[in-house]
């Protein structure tokens, strides 16, 4: 593991104290000194130290950045940036009249123009829309209408209620997305994660007469991550 000479390395990019580094990030600067030499941090320690200088957990422990030219350190973190959405992505929306958004309906004839106009609120606006009181309101919702036969039991034709993902470090192996891509437009499927290792996201079906394939994380332009299923 490299934790202890990345915590130091990116403090001192930072050009920040100990003293400094330690009270962003809630802990002790003997603390943080300890964790910089050879002291392990317990879990939730290192989730606070990856959020606070914006990098994902695997690269603080598996990847060496000092060792890593300027170039190439721009490059590794401009990546993990993107991929956990701490980079600009615009999401189009709508909101009722008081300010709370509403639910999206893309429907399969929809789907046809989504990869062109899902960032543009112009189109979002002409989508059907409404709300379910009993969804968190702090997550951001969209129903897609699936077509085809390749995620039975779920048939041609079923609605299905997805929730925003942002953090594309978070897609769960074995759990169903819609995601957006440059090649396939609209696509539901069966995820597993490597984004963090490879930048690539393996989709399966789960009808076994449908191949499974790979997708670039630099193909994707929306995760939407499957919560239920409208009759």
């Amino acid at each position: 593991m490299y934790i202890h000479g990345n915590i130091k390395f990116l403090r001192k990019q930072r050009g920040l104290t100990q003293e400094v580094a330690a009270q962003a990030v809630g802990i002790s600067r003997s603390k943080l000194a300890g964790y910089e030499l050879n002291i392990n941090p317990p879990l939730d320690v290192v989730l606070m130290i990856s959020d606070y200088f914006g990098v994902s957990v695997d690269l603080l422990l598996r990847r060496d950045l000092q060792s890593l030219s300027a170039y190439k350190l721009r490059q590794v973190l401009e990546t993990d940036q993107y991929l956990k959405g701490k980079h600009l992505r615009i999401l189009a929306t709508t909101v009722d009249t008081q300010g709370r958004e509403l639910i999206e309906v893309v429907s399969q004839r929809a789907k046809a123009s989504y990869l062109a106009g899902f960032s543009d609120p112009e189109f979002i606006e002409e989508l059907p829309r409404f709300s379910l009181p009993f969804l968190p309101s702090d997550k951001k919702y969209r129903v897609f209408q699936i077509d085809g036969d390749s995620m039975l039991p779920l048939p041609d034709g079923a609605w299905i209620v997805c929730e925003y993902v942002d953090d594309w470090t978070k897609i769960k192996d074995g759990q169903r997305y819609v995601l957006v891509t440059e090649q396939d437009g609209v696509t539901f499927k069966i995820a597993y994660s490597q984004v963090e290792d490879r930048e690539r996201v393996l989709l399966c079906s789960s009808n076994p007469i449908y191949k499974p394939f790979y997708v670039a994380v630099s193909d994707l332009r929306e995760v939407w991550r499957f919560k239920m299923v409208m009759y």
